[in-house]
């Protein structure tokens, strides 16, 4: 029968000496003292080990440092874990490796792996915004903190100033993306929960405004304002573009002269350059046709429809039409996607299909094998509604000059 050891007392473990040789002080299962030569006292843990069933010490460290109840209560910790089968030192290993882990995964580091796997489905210029916002709004406040440090209040005074300024649209953004990095911090198992789902609602809520558009009666006089404007030619063909096709401002800006199939009559806009990385295919109407005929003299040459007027090699910038509609009186009124507003209107009123509209607006149906379906199917309905939408513009110009008159290109209509 093994002998039982009498437990150890604070008295007796401060009047210990060294000896010549180290020895051990016994406190009773597995807990051992080891005393050195050098006078160093150190608590060991003695265990057969699960699986293997070898003996082993574990140390917990150094007395004084360590007392005799926090040694003992280290012991009990250690025995719980053996009777479930676990290994302490294997336990303890882990543990520090998770902690490591942890530390080493600040905010920063984790949102840009997240941003780096969601810009895979991006436009270039919305992954940029993302991460221009990120880099200007959140990392300088909390970027150098572990994910798993941060509480709903630390990030909540992070965004107070800028709530503060009245950019509630910016917070609420913010509040969505901090919410998305959170929850792929748990899916890959680097915290176990999001202590920030609720963050959103310390804020007040930004009022939903629509893009400044005209009302369908204003058509007339956008296209006498345009005719009149004083802005480069390659300008209101932007403008102009982009009103028949109904795109948005950077798919219109970035257009190419390869994207352009006009035996087709068609516009193949690939997903890359899509908002929803989809492609997205424009039917090309006989005022459209006339409209690039103006442009090919000035940028044939180059990749791009619209090229930048410092750099031909580069597109025109996305906001050249918006800043165009500016100097032409529109400020507050309209703005360049305002334009995709306008067509919607018109056409909604005149009782084309809303299903086709949307298609044409390339709204993405969330269902993938729908949505390609109703690509096909609504192409041809789409050249129809294209081409009324062309000839009502064309109208709403006449006695102005149109550069996308089908009949004699850039000439007065009328």
């Amino acid at each position: 029968m093994a002998r039982k050891s009498v437990p150890l007392s604070d008295a007796q473990i401060k009047g210990t000496k060294p000896q010549l040789k180290e020895f051990n002080l016994a406190d009773g299962d597995g807990l051992y003292l080891r005393v050195k030569p050098n006078g160093s006292k150190t608590w060991l843990f003695n265990y057969t080990k699960p699986i293997t069933e070898k003996r082993s010490n574990l140390k917990i460290g150094s007395y004084p440092e360590v007392s005799l109840k926090d040694a003992r209560a280290k012991r009990q910790e250690y025995r719980e874990l053996l009777a479930k089968e676990v290994d302490p030192q294997q336990f303890i290993a882990e543990q520090t490796q998770q902690k490591k882990f942890t530390a080493l995964s600040t905010f920063e580091a984790v949102a840009m792996d997240w941003f780096n796997l969601k810009c895979k489905n991006l436009s270039e210029r919305y992954a940029y915004n993302i991460e221009r916002s990120l880099q200007n709004h959140l990392f300088p406040f909390i970027g150098s903190y572990p994910i798993s440090a941060l509480t709903a209040p630390l990030v909540i005074e992070a965004l107070k100033p800028l709530a503060a300024k009245g950019t509630l649209e910016t917070v609420s953004r913010l509040c969505q993306r901090i919410n998305e990095i959170m929850t792929y911090a748990v899916n890959t198992g680097i915290i176990y929960h999001n202590p920030l789902a609720g963050i959103k609602a310390a804020f007040e809520t930004a009022s939903t405004e629509n893009m400044p558009t005209l009302n369908p009666e204003e058509l007339p006089y956008l296209m006498q304002a345009l005719s009149t404007a004083s802005i480069k030619i390659i300008t209101r063909c932007l403008i102009e573009f982009q009103l028949h096709t109904m795109t948005r401002p950077s798919e219109a800006a970035g257009a190419k002269w390869a994207e352009i199939d006009v035996e087709q009559m068609l516009w193949n806009i690939p997903a890359e350059r899509m908002k929803k990385r989809r492609p997205h295919s424009v039917p090309l109407t006989k005022q459209v046709v006339a409209l690039l005929e103006v442009v090919r003299p000035i940028s044939g040459r180059s990749e791009f429809i619209f090229p930048a007027d410092r750099d031909p090699k580069k597109p025109t910038n996305s906001e050249t039409a918006n800043m165009a509609l500016k100097r032409m009186g529109f400020k507050g009124r309209l703005v360049a996607h305002g334009l995709r507003a306008l067509a919607s209107t018109t056409l909604n009123d005149q009782g084309f299909d809303a299903d086709v509209i949307e298609m044409a607006l390339a709204h993405i149906d969330k269902n993938q094998v729908r949505a390609a379906y109703n690509r096909a199917k609504y192409l041809e309905r789409r050249k129809t509604m294209m081409q009324w939408w062309s000839n009502h513009i064309e109208e709403a110009a006449t006695g102005n000059l149109s550069l996308a008159s089908s009949k004699r290109g850039l000439s007065a209509v009328g």
